[in-house]
């Protein structure tokens, strides 16, 4: 049949009291629910091929998660390389890889609920049509702050690079009844702060109102969040539960006029192009220099958070090198790409700069190009070139926490391979 086919299952993913939150302050139990955290699945099919874009209200996805995939595709019958597993990133949930959690909460509790929604969506199958709309927003802002002598600090860079474009895909029967609606925008989740309430942050006031408005159930896909904050009133990247639920509402206007703007609906093939990506690794210094910057470090007892794990990463290179291990010259990545008629999406493994994804949305084919972030895996942040020099959290997790990390140029490979995969996507 070549009827677009549209099913959305949904379950309720909070976890119990106590449960260890992600985030600013990682191992902060839970003490209150402020509102509910969701796995939303949207089902799209037309013909004999089956995507599923899948929402959660988590900060991010242990990479690769095959157990959970192996799950969703157990419940729902589709192939685990036709889906997308997008994390809304808030830092007020549980997250997957948190070890103080244990092994059995994502199992028994998370994996569950969310091949159950999985296997609802393809159960509710029926013919849709599909509209796009898109506003201007500034709920984001640049959280690189460049402060007098030349540091970088997390904070709001009102000159720096933001993707400004909030994009709503909705999709109702011929008939004209709801059955729901994708909000995408690239920004951290982070209003909150070091909080000890569940909640969605920012994003949740936006998915409540749409979804009221709308009358179809509303899912948030993050994007270019990497190097982009709540722009809050208080010049932070963080505040408090008061404040994120504010900047919520301007979210929710946002949403909502993106919605309104949808003027035609269309009965759009699904397709889908399942590839992997080489992106080149970064020489490791040699054994003696590793084991020269561990000891400039002083003593590793003293050290604390970033600086910890960045010496007790050192070591595990020099650890890796006596092995014998001969460092690979690059890295594959898989990448699961779908569209929608004149709307594509490039989902990304990482916290990937605005700059990387304007460029690929500049030169995409596609009408419409969503490059959503925290998918499909977790791989750490992804700076763009020009901030390499300046430093920061985000260039020092790029370089220092993976053992073996990206190249410093690996910027290029992967925009070419993302717009090379979204040509062959647009041609089939």
């Amino acid at each position: 049949m070549n009827q677009l086919m549209v099913g959305v299952g949904q379950e309720n993913i909070t976890p119990p009291l106590g449960t260890m939150l992600m985030g600013y302050s990682p191992m902060r139990p839970a003490l209150s629910v402020h509102d509910e955290l969701h796995a939303t699945v949207f089902a799209l099919r037309s013909d004999d091929t089956t995507a599923l874009l899948i929402s959660l209200d988590m900060c991010n996805l242990a990479w690769p998660a095959e157990d959970l995939r192996a799950m969703i595709t157990e419940a729902s019958g589709v192939s685990d390389d036709h889906m997308i597993i997008s994390c809304t990133h808030t830092h007020s949930g549980p997250s997957y890889h948190v070890s103080a959690n244990g092994p059995d909460f994502a199992r028994e509790t998370l994996v569950p609920k969310i091949a159950k929604a999985a296997a609802a969506a393809v159960a509710s199958l029926r013919p849709a049509l599909v509209g796009y709309g898109t506003t201007y927003s500034d709920v984001a802002v640049n959280r690189r702050q460049l402060k007098e002598d030349g540091k970088i600090t997390l904070g709001q860079d009102p000159h720096g690079t933001w993707d400004p474009t909030m994009t709503v895909i909705a999709f109702r029967e011929p008939d004209g009844t709801p059955i729901g609606n994708i909000i995408q925008y690239g920004c951290h989740n982070t209003a909150s702060g070091k909080n000890d309430e569940i909640t969605r942050d920012w994003c949740g006031v936006a998915i409540d109102r749409l979804q009221e408005i709308s009358g179809g159930v509303t899912a948030f896909i993050n994007g270019c969040g990497g190097d982009c904050g709540p722009r809050l009133p208080n010049g932070k990247t963080t505040a408090n539960l008061q404040m994120a639920m504010e900047l919520g509402g301007k979210a929710a206007i946002d949403a909502v006029r993106a919605w309104r703007s949808i003027r035609e609906w269309r009965d759009e093939p699904v397709k889908v192009l399942h590839a992997e990506l080489e992106l080149p690794l970064a020489e490791i210094d040699p054994e003696e220099v590793l084991l020269a910057k561990a000891e400039a470090m002083g003593d590793p007892e003293a050290l604390k958070g970033l600086k910890r794990t960045w010496h007790r990463r050192l070591l595990e290179r020099v650890d890796y090198l006596r092995e014998g291990n001969v460092p690979p010259k690059s890295k594959p990545i898989a990448l699961t790409l779908v569209s929608l008629g004149g709307l594509a999406i490039c989902p990304l493994p990482f916290e990937i700069f605005s700059r990387i994804t304007l460029r690929i949305k500049e030169h995409s084919p596609f009408v419409h190009t969503l490059v959503p972030g925290y998918s499909n895996g977790s791989l750490s942040y992804f700076p763009s070139m020009d901030q390499l020099c300046r430093g920061g959290y985000e260039v020092t997790m790029f370089r220092g926490i993976p053992l073996l990390p990206f190249a410093d140029d690996a910027e290029h490979a992967l925009v070419a391979g993302c717009l090379k995969l979204l040509r062959e996507l647009y041609a089939q």
